[in-house]
């Protein structure tokens, strides 16, 4: 397998392990009639803490965990593709700052689903890729602005659903905007042209090649090469 597919394919296996768990709550929940909407963010309630950490996990429904898959699979993706060597770290901050925030800010209600993380790995993307002013995660930015722009309504009260957590999504932007903040300067970053210029002229100085006569130098006379005096 090439390098590069290999690439695409190990920036895959996060995002589904981390589905394959969603589904496979989903299965239990159907399968022994349980019901796991208790481990969801419950704010400034003792029992909503757990849910800082398995509110993702959780779904009111299989509508509701296939509206977040693909969103969920798309932008981790280009998370874990684009900045791989530390995917990980941020999509966790984002995981658990997130939480924290809808715990601290929350309505009364459980509160579950991806949709946070979603909105934080979104907001990620986009910000991210303008502080670095890198083009590549320049264009991965405007891609989710396009896709996924209008998800921004969802993030105010006025405009989303009663049954809807703006205050998960809310606290997702403010997580993935401060992870992108803060990681800044991990990552792939913007090459500097200076940096390029200057290892150019170093291999032009190493290159081992004698200078040659200075223009307007003086010259030897023909035919006295071989006299010495």
């Amino acid at each position: 397998m090439r390098p590069e597919k290999q690439r695409i394919f190990l920036a895959l296996a996060p995002p589904a392990f981390i589905l394959f768990i969603c589904y496979a709550f989903q299965v239990v929940e159907w399968g022994m009639d349980a019901d796991f909407t208790s481990w969801g963010v419950y704010p400034m309630k003792l029992k909503g803490v757990t849910g800082i950490v398995t509110h993702p996990l959780v779904h009111a429904g299989l509508k509701h965990l296939l509206a977040n898959t693909l969103p969920f699979l798309f932008l981790s993706w280009c998370l874990f593709y684009f900045y791989r060597d530390w995917g990980w770290a941020a999509l966790g901050f984002i995981w658990v700052a997130s939480g924290l925030l809808t715990f601290l800010i929350g309505k009364p209600g459980w509160h579950i689903g991806a949709s946070g993380l979603i909105y934080g790995m979104a907001f990620f993307l986009f910000f991210s890729g303008i502080l670095r002013k890198h083009p590549p995660l320049i264009a991965v930015s405007l891609l989710v602005a396009f896709l996924y722009g209008s998800i921004v309504w969802e993030m105010f009260p006025y405009f989303a659903p009663g049954h809807v957590s703006w205050e998960g999504h809310l606290s997702g932007a403010l997580a993935g905007t401060l992870a992108a903040a803060l990681f800044a300067g991990k990552g792939p970053q913007r090459p500097d042209p200076f940096e390029d210029e200057e290892d150019e002229e170093e291999s032009g100085e190493s290159s081992g090649q004698a200078p040659g006569p200075l223009p307007g130098g003086p010259e030897e006379p023909p035919g006295d090469a071989g006299k010495t005096s």
